[in-house]
């Protein structure tokens, strides 16, 4: 077993800049990072951006720059935007890095050397803004190639070509063996199918006369790698596959396999689920270091996939700036299950903040210190009080929460884990509301009672905070901070009964203002 989690997710391609699909995937990544930190587990989460390919060499000539600072300037975005959104990854993998051409091109020469390429001179037809030849496969009903596939052009050229088809009858073995190997369950009987129909093999790699921008062939100079091949190997290279000792590097075994890839349900096919598990397969991985690849669905704009063609696309950097980082971050969690396609909606993404987090956990956190501070001057005590209500809190339902919530986010299903959090936080408003602290307070014989309801609380609060941290980790601290306990908590102090007797609670500030909607344009 490798000494670390390994997370890595789909690099982002440098030729359009990021949009919500890109928050979405990096934020889920750096919230299933995080609660290994919580879990005080070692993790390595690695993300980066694909620089390579012909279209990126067209757009940095029509701006009349060299390919390589187009493609940094474009990186230079999505560095900023992880940096809004707080996404914490531990390794950065860009394409043009030295390291990662270097493994790129030792990888080639293994397969080489082991008679996994061949070249050979193909006529057909060539999608461009896919990068990728396209067979009749392609072709819709009407028999032309659709607009999803841009400019097609015919060519014939000579090509080196990857044995893709000598591995298919392993790959379907390899699916039906492995129910795990693709999350959710469901996008496995789309990849088997595809699977099936696979014939043809890989063409890996460009003319130079055609595409200079990309990592050369090591046995053939007159050629660079196909795109998508140069860029599935990140997953490797910057974990240190067949890096020298002092690249600086993670030592590999120490990270692979990786625990899940995380990618869109767009390259699953062929890319990810096949072109990468057989490229692993034929370089000798053994099939327990193939990787699970968590698939996760799209935001659409009324049931339809944004695009930028049809200027539906929406700004997450923008969104960050008008609502915050906790509501961005909370609703892109909240809102949609992974795996599954989810409608983008500013209502909702305001309406879940204001429900869920400001009248929901930050009014419990609110009322409690203002009664503990009226009632007992912030001062908690622990009480023998069995009142039915307290004892189911503490006994039942709590730990319930926080049962649920771990297997939730161990099967990646953070929209679930957060409502076992939010559930939490609304039984114990409603303990509030049938215990009416403002009444127990008038009535010196209840003083014992009053004593076990804020202190329930008081806990609760504290426990919800520590489930939060993965998702809100800004938001998370300053519950613990008003509540004057260590900011940088384990899961394992989600138990009941951290909260000693005397503990003092500090005072509160406002954590989740409301949110409102802009304002409507002026005519």
């Amino acid at each position: 077993m490798p000494a670390c989690t390994f997370y890595t997710t789909a690099i982002d391609y440098t030729n359009a800049p990021p949009h919500i699909g890109h928050a979405y995937e990096k934020v889920l990544t750096d919230v299933l990072a995080r609660f290994e930190r919580l879990r005080r587990r070692p993790v390595y989460y690695l993300t980066g951006v694909d620089q390579h390919g012909q279209k990126v060499q067209q757009s940095a000539e029509k701006e009349g720059l060299a390919p390589l600072e187009f493609a940094e300037r474009c990186t230079a975005k999505f560095l900023d935007l992880w940096k809004t959104l707080d996404v914490q990854f531990d390794g950065w993998a860009a394409t043009t890095h030295p390291l990662h051409k270097q493994t790129v091109q030792r990888i080639l020469q293994r397969l080489f050397d082991a008679g996994q390429l061949y070249k050979q001179r193909h006529n057909g037809f060539y999608s461009v803004r896919q990068e990728q030849f396209l067979t009749d496969k392609e072709r819709n009903e009407a028999g032309e190639f659709g607009p999803e596939w841009g400019q097609v052009v015919e060519l014939e050229e000579e090509n080196w070509y990857f044995r893709l088809s000598d591995h298919r009858d392993w790959l379907l073995g390899f699916i039906d063996s492995h129910p795990h190997f693709i999350v959710p369950a469901f996008r496995r009987t789309e990849l088997r199918n595809a699977v099936e129909k696979l014939s043809g093999d890989l063409c890996i790699s460009r003319p130079k006369a055609r595409l200079s921008w990309g990592i050369e062939l090591p046995f053939d100079s007159g050629f660079v790698t196909y795109v998508w091949f140069d860029a599935l190997i990140n997953y490797i290279s910057f974990a240190g596959y067949l890096a020298d000792p002092d690249s600086g590097l993670p030592e590999f075994r120490s990270l692979w396999p990786a625990r899940a890839q995380v990618i869109g349900k767009d390259i699953l096919i062929p890319a990810h689920g096949i072109y990468w598990s057989i490229m692993l397969h034929a370089l000798g991985f053994p099939d327990d270091e193939i990787p699970t690849l968590l698939v996760h669905g799209w935001w659409n704009i009324s049931g339809a996939k944004m695009s930028k063609s049809l200027g539906n696309t929406v700004d997450p950097a923008a969104l960050a700036e008008r609502y915050g980082v906790t509501a961005l971050r909370y609703y892109l969690m909240a809102d949609i299950s992974t795996g599954r396609d989810a409608d983008f909606s500013e209502e909702r993404l305001r309406m879940r903040f204001n429900d869920e987090l400001a009248n929901n956990v930050g009014n419990l956190l609110n009322r409690t210190l203002n009664m503990a501070h009226r009632y007992r001057q912030g001062v908690l005590r622990r009480t023998g009080c069995q009142d039915a209500d307290l004892v189911s809190l503490a006994g039942t339902e709590a730990p319930a929460a926080v049962a649920e919530y771990t297997k939730a986010m161990e099967q990646f299903e953070v929209d679930a884990a957060l409502e076992a959090a939010v559930r939490l936080a609304r039984t114990c408003n409603q303990l509030i509301e049938a215990s009416a602290p403002w009444k127990l307070a008038k009535d010196p014989t209840l003083a014992e009672r009053l004593d076990a309801v804020l202190y329930h609380l008081a806990e609760s609060i504290r426990i919800i905070a520590v489930l939060l941290v993965p998702v809100l980790p800004e938001a998370a601290r300053g519950i613990l901070a008003q509540l004057n306990c260590p900011t940088d908590p384990a899961l394992s102090d989600a138990g009941w009964g951290v909260l000693p007797d005397g503990h003092s609670l500090g005072a509160p500030v406002p954590l989740f203002p409301r949110l409102e909607a802009p304002p409507a344009p002026a005519d």
